[in-house]
């Protein structure tokens, strides 16, 4: 490849996502295969791609997973449960490269690629909730992606709404988490769905007991993220994961219990809409990440960066 480029790797619980893509967000390739589930075989497979996509020719590499990345940028530092292959493993040394691979939690980089070329280009105060099987997310402030003090900023499914519920994974009680994302789903609808998936198709099928499930759904992420708005204050709320794909069943009654929940002290509320980038956005991001990390000294143009 002639121009200056980027590499982003994310690497999945199901699939490894990669991408080339250069400085103007134009993308040059794509590459991708299954997660193996063990350490040899998972670095194996990642090396494979980054070599497909040429890493070693790359002006900057970076690499997404679920866990808290370490401050130094290097590796995923806690990660418990099924991808524990990923935990301390220092991908620069990893992959062999000449160039530091740096390191992010996989929603943390959905941020970035959402606020570059997706639903929140040109923003530089953003949230961004991922609804799937868990609630992740992440945060920009002032076009900074927000870290904190031990990378755990943007947990946004671990916000307390009840003091008084059971505790999640994380110890919150009464989670945003536990009422809304898939993880709790069959609890809560009493095994009747598996799947946020399900209820939804049952709601718009016109299931009176499916469609109270889900308004109390919708009210508990109307209620999250009217909290996450008075605390951060963003020009936007975008919504991305599975759940985000029931569409208008999601978005339209989420508006309106927005707006008996939010303070809206200027009139207008923060917009909420959809993420466009879809499977894709944690490896934009990633690469993103790390060319605005190395721009300086490097092919990249700093004022592009």
């Amino acid at each position: 490849m002639g121009e200056a480029f980027a590499v982003g790797i994310d690497v999945g619980g199901t699939n490894i996502k990669a991408v080339t893509i250069d400085a103007s967000g134009r993308e040059l390739e794509r590459a991708g295969a299954a997660t193996p589930g063990d350490r040899e075989r998972l670095v194996r497979e990642v090396g494979e791609i980054y070599r497909r996509l040429d890493g070693a020719g790359a002006a900057a590499v970076g690499l997404c997973s679920p866990g808290l990345a370490g401050r130094d940028g290097r590796s995923i530092v806690w990660m418990r449960g099924r991808m524990e292959a990923l935990q301390g493993l220092d991908w620069t040394s990893a992959l062999g490269s000449h160039r530091p691979v740096r390191v992010l939690n996989d929603a943390h980089a959905a941020t970035v690629g959402e606020a570059w070329l997706g639903a929140a280009r040109d923003r530089r105060h953003v949230v961004l909730l991922t609804l799937g099987t868990g609630i992740g997310g992440g945060v920009l402030v002032d076009g900074r992606l927000l870290l904190g003090a031990i990378g755990r900023a943007g947990h946004h499914g671990h916000l307390s709404l009840d003091p008084y519920g059971s505790p999640d994974i994380c110890q919150a009680p009464g989670s945003l988490e536990d009422a809304v994302a898939d993880c709790s789903i069959e609890r809560r609808t009493g095994g009747r769905f598996v799947s946020t998936a399900e209820l939804v198709a049952a709601v718009e099928s016109g299931d009176a007991q499916a469609q109270s499930v889900w308004s109390r759904v919708v009210r508990s992420l109307a209620a999250g993220i009217a909290s996450l708005v008075n605390v951060l204050d963003p020009e936007i709320v975008v919504i991305g994961g599975g759940i985000a794909r029931a569409g208008d069943t999601l978005f339209v009654p989420l508006r309106r219990e927005m707006a008996d929940v939010e303070w809206r002290p200027l009139g207008a509320g923060v917009p909420i809409v959809a993420a466009e980038l879809g499977d894709h956005a944690g490896a934009i991001g990633a690469a993103r990440f790390a060319m605005t990390v190395a721009c300086v000294g490097t092919m990249f143009r700093e004022e592009r960066c």
